[in-house]
């Protein structure tokens, strides 16, 4: 278990317990309103209860900051997530996509986690951006197989173009780079409902070779523990340790 969350705080604070006190005033122009936008677009189109970006409603939604935490906190996805916690999230995502030495401490705890004798590597959202570069990152390496949970990795312009190594240009579209030799089984699990995992198929991102594979985790969609008891993620894990 590779442990980097300790990286994202600041040092030198004595805080209190939980997430820091973020507000809507405290998301970023740019890479997080973008992110924050993508999750209110797939949650409505997802959840009935969410009012769509633009909708037309008695009083027009404005596509504010405001306005998309206000309607996410209605969804059954965000369901008992604090303010905080949501601004937080899409913090961590943009300081680990542009901060080097956030993103290099990280990738270099999973990268020290995986030994001469690891074959499986499971990986749960923003957990499956740092495995997967760390991989790369590791020629040679003897994983047999990456189980990825709730991945944003295929997200085109936010996250995909931003990993490193850069993805090459396959007509015309963006193709990562394959995280090991030919044996190694790459297993993406994405729920339909999973808000952070906003593209569904990694294939067109980083080829046929990508397993893609479908659940329902009810109303805990991105939950990890949800992933893990999936009886196909035990068996795409069973596999590699056989």
């Amino acid at each position: 278990m590779a442990f980097y969350g300790d990286v994202f705080r600041p040092a030198g604070e004595l805080l209190a317990v939980g997430d820091p006190l973020y507000g809507a005033a405290d998301v970023e122009e740019g890479f997080e309103r973008e992110l924050l936008m993508e999750w209110w677009r797939i949650a409505a189109a997802t959840d009935p209860v969410v009012v769509p970006p633009g909708a037309d409603t008695l009083v027009a939604t404005p596509r504010s900051v405001q306005a998309a935490l206000r309607a996410l906190s209605a969804s059954r996805f965000f369901a008992g997530v604090a303010l905080r916690a949501m601004v937080s999230d899409l913090k961590q995502v943009h300081r680990y996509l542009t901060d080097p030495e956030v993103r290099t401490e990280a990738r270099g705890r999973v990268s020290e986690a995986i030994g001469e004798d690891t074959r499986v590597v499971v990986a749960h959202s923003l957990g499956s951006v740092v495995a997967y570069e760390a991989l790369c990152g590791r020629p040679g390496h003897r994983v047999t197989a990456l189980v990825t949970i709730g991945s944003p990795l295929g997200i085109p312009h936010l996250i995909l173009q931003r990993l490193q190594p850069a993805p090459l240009e396959v007509g015309g579209e963006a193709r990562g780079i394959w995280p090991g030799n030919e044996s190694l089984v790459w297993t993406n699990i994405v729920d339909e409902g999973d808000v952070v995992a906003l593209v569904k198929d990694l294939r067109p991102a980083f080829g046929d070779s990508v397993r893609s594979v479908r659940v329902h985790n009810g109303s805990h969609a991105h939950d990890a523990t949800a992933y893990l008891t999936e009886r196909l993620c035990g068996q795409a894990i069973a596999k590699g340790l056989s």
